[in-house]
C-alpha cells in the first residue's frame, strides 16, 4: 500500500508493528530436554496470575528510605507525595498504605480521580490532591471523599453551589503556569484569580503551586515570576497555604524552589531521573520497584539458526537461548533487545531478537546455564541492575520503565 513503510524498515526504527502476530508454544515441550526444575509455587490468588507471570514486587523499606532522604535533603520540609500513573507501576494503593502512616508526607498527589478515589476507599485519610482536569459536575463528588481539587479557571461559582449542598467548605491547591504551557493560570492573570477564590467561604487554599520546565537558565525566571506574585499576594493578606515547585529534578538542581513543601515523584520510588544525580552524593536512592520473570523455555540454536521475528537473531555458533515470558505489552520497551541485560542467578545475560508482546529472547552462551522456572530480573535496586542502569543500557527512560508497567501485572509487597 502507497504510503506504508516496509515491515523491515519499521523495525530497524523501533516503531511500532501493526499486523497480529501468533507466538510459539515451544515450552510444552520443554521436560524432554530434562531442563525442567520442581514446578514454582502456585499463583497467590488462584486462577488470576499464571506462576509464570511476569511480577512486579515492592520494596517497602526502600519507600521509607526515600522519604527519609527526601525530607533530609528538604530541610525537614513536609513531602506530597506524586504517586500518580498507578503508584509509578507499584500500584496507588500499596504505595500509599505504606507512605501514609510516615509523619514527613503531608499527603499525595494523583492525575486521575479514579487514582484519588481509590486511595479514599482504601482508607488513605492524609490530604489527597488531583491534579487532573475534573469537571464541575464532579465537584459534588470531590467535596464529599474530600478530595483536593488543582484550580486554575473561574470556578468560584460552582464551588459555592457544591459546597452549599454539601454543606462544608471545599479545599483546593492552585496551579499557576510560569512557563511550561501546560495547564495552570497564566502567571500574569494570576493575581485576580487567586484573590477571587480566596475570598469565598466556600474554599479553603490548601496549596499554591507551579511546574518548572528543567530548562535550567529559564526555570529561574520561572521561581522568580512565582515568587513574585505570591510574595505580593502575601504582601495584601491573601492566604496561599503552602507553596510548592520541587519535583524530584528540582531536589537535585533547584534547592532554592523548596519554598514550603517539595513535591516529589520519582525519588520516592528510588530512581534518579537523570544518571548524573546518582553521583552527585546528594541523596541515597534505593529503587523500591523491581519487574522479574522465570524462565519459561530453554533451547540450543545450532550454527544459522534464528530467532525472533525477521529473525532478527542468527547463531553465528551452537548456542543456548531462554526465553523469558515478559514482552513489551508488560511495560518492557521493545529497545531492551538493542543493549539490555537481565540476571539470572549471579550472571548477566543480553536480551537479543526482538521483544515481541508477550516474550523475550535472553542469549545464555555455551552451555544450558540456566533452568526453567528460574528466575529473571529484568531491573531491581541492585548495582548493575537499577532500573537507570537497565534504561541507558537500552537507550530507554527510567521513567517509561516503571510508569510502563502492565496494570494487570501481580504487584507483590518485599
Amino acid at each position: 500500500m502507497a504510503g506504508i513503510m516496509p515491515r523491515r524498515l519499521l523495525w530497524h526504527s523501533l516503531a511500532m508493528k501493526t499486523s497480529r502476530r501468533s507466538f510459539l508454544t515451544a515450552s510444552a515441550v520443554a521436560p524432554a530436554l530434562g531442563l525442567a526444575r520442581q514446578a514454582p509455587p502456585a499463583p497467590t490468588v488462584a486462577g488470576r496470575h499464571s506462576s509464570f507471570d511476569p511480577w512486579v514486587e515492592i520494596d517497602a523499606a526502600n519507600l521509607r528510605h526515600n522519604v527519609g532522604e527526601i525530607h533530609r535533603r528538604a530541610g525537614g520540609r513536609p513531602i506530597l507525595a506524586v504517586i500518580k500513573n498507578n503508584g509509578y507501576g507499584a500500584g496507588v494503593v500499596n504505595v500509599a498504605k505504606v507512605l501514609d502512616p510516615l509523619s514527613p508526607i503531608a499527603g499525595f498527589a494523583v492525575v486521575k480521580l479514579h487514582e484519588a478515589v481509590l486511595l479514599r476507599e482504601a482508607g488513605i485519610r492524609k490530604p489527597v490532591l488531583s491534579m487532573g482536569p475534573f469537571d464541575t459536575s464532579e465537584l459534588n463528588e470531590l467535596v464529599a471523599r474530600q478530595i483536593m481539587p488543582m484550580v486554575y479557571t473561574p470556578i468560584g461559582a460552582a464551588i459555592d453551589g457544591a459546597v452549599a449542598r454539601a454543606g462544608r467548605p471545599v479545599t483546593i491547591h492552585v496551579c499557576v503556569d510560569t512557563g511550561i504551557g501546560r495547564v495552570g493560570v497564566p502567571f500574569r492573570e494570576a493575581a485576580p484569580l487567586i484573590r477571587d477564590l480566596a475570598a469565598r467561604k466556600s474554599v479553603e487554599i490548601a496549596g499554591t503551586m507551579m511546574t518548572f520546565t528543567e530548562d535550567e537558565a529559564f526555570d529561574r525566571e520561572q521561581l522568580s515570576r512565582f515568587e513574585t506574585l505570591t510574595a505580593g499576594l502575601k504582601t495584601a493578606g491573601v492566604e496561599l497555604g503552602r507553596r510548592h515547585a520541587a519535583s524530584s529534578f528540582a531536589l537535585f538542581e533547584h534547592p532554592d524552589s523548596f519554598l514550603d513543601m517539595v513535591r516529589p515523584g520519582m525519588a520516592i520510588f528510588g530512581n534518579y531521573s537523570e544518571l548524573a544525580f546518582r553521583t552527585m552524593g546528594l541523596m541515597d536512592l534505593r529503587p523500591a520497584i523491581s519487574l522479574k520473570a522465570r524462565v519459561a523455555y530453554v533451547k540450543r540454536l545450532e550454527e544459522g539458526d534464528s530467532a525472533g521475528y525477521e529473525r532478527a537473531y542468527r547463531a553465528t555458533r551452537s548456542v543456548w537461548l531462554a526465553t523469558l515470558p515478559v514482552g513489551h505489552a508488560d511495560g518492557l520497551p521493545r529497545s531492551a533487545a538493542k543493549g539490555g541485560r537481565v540476571r539470572i542467578g549471579a550472571s548477566m545475560y543480553p536480551i537479543v531478537a526482538s521483544i515481541s508482546a508477550s516474550h523475550s529472547i535472553v542469549e545464555i552462551g555455551d552451555e544450558p546455564r540456566v533452568r526453567i522456572g528460574d528466575v529473571a530480573t529484568i531491573f531491581d535496586a541492585q548495582s548493575g541492575s537499577r532500573p537507570e542502569d537497565f534504561a541507558a543500557s537500552c537507550a530507554a527512560s527510567v521513567y517509561d520503565l516503571v510508569m510502563h508497567l502492565h496494570a494487570d501485572l501481580p504487584r507483590r509487597m518485599a
